[in-house]
């Protein structure tokens, strides 16, 4: 069983930053490919990027492509989120999952994080 936490949301004006983490439980971190999905009040979540197993490869979702950067770091078991440029749109719950696969759909994802919510004023 993987535990992940994430941590880092918080309340920023419309252009601010944040950075969210998420840190697995696991030795067994590098196993997975990770991914951010965000939710917004009675919706399915959304996927907003994903990275490999080794950090090589990444992609990410039309809406933050240029403005989000997905990073991870094996040797602390955690994964980034870097948001940049931030728009009032990007409020939802953000959460990080792993998967043994490597994609976009939430269903491919083993294991979530609680969420940490991210808002961004106008």
């Amino acid at each position: 069983q993987v535990q992940l936490v994430e941590s880092g949301g918080g309340l920023v004006q419309a252009g601010g930053s944040l950075r969210l983490s998420c840190t697995a439980s696991e030795r067994t971190f590098s196993s997975y490919a990770m991914g951010w999905f965000r939710q917004y009040p009675g919706k399915d979540r959304e996927f907003v990027a994903a990275i490999t197993r080794s950090g090589g490869n990444s992609f990410s979702a039309d809406s933050v492509k240029g403005r989000f950067t997905v990073s991870r770091d094996n040797a602390k078991n955690t994964v980034y989120l870097q948001m940049n440029s931030l728009k009032p749109e990007d409020t939802a719950v953000y959460y990080c999952g792993a998967t043994t696969l490597y994609g976009s759909s939430w269903s491919e994802y083993d294991y979530w994080g609680q969420g940490t919510q991210v808002t961004v004023s106008s």
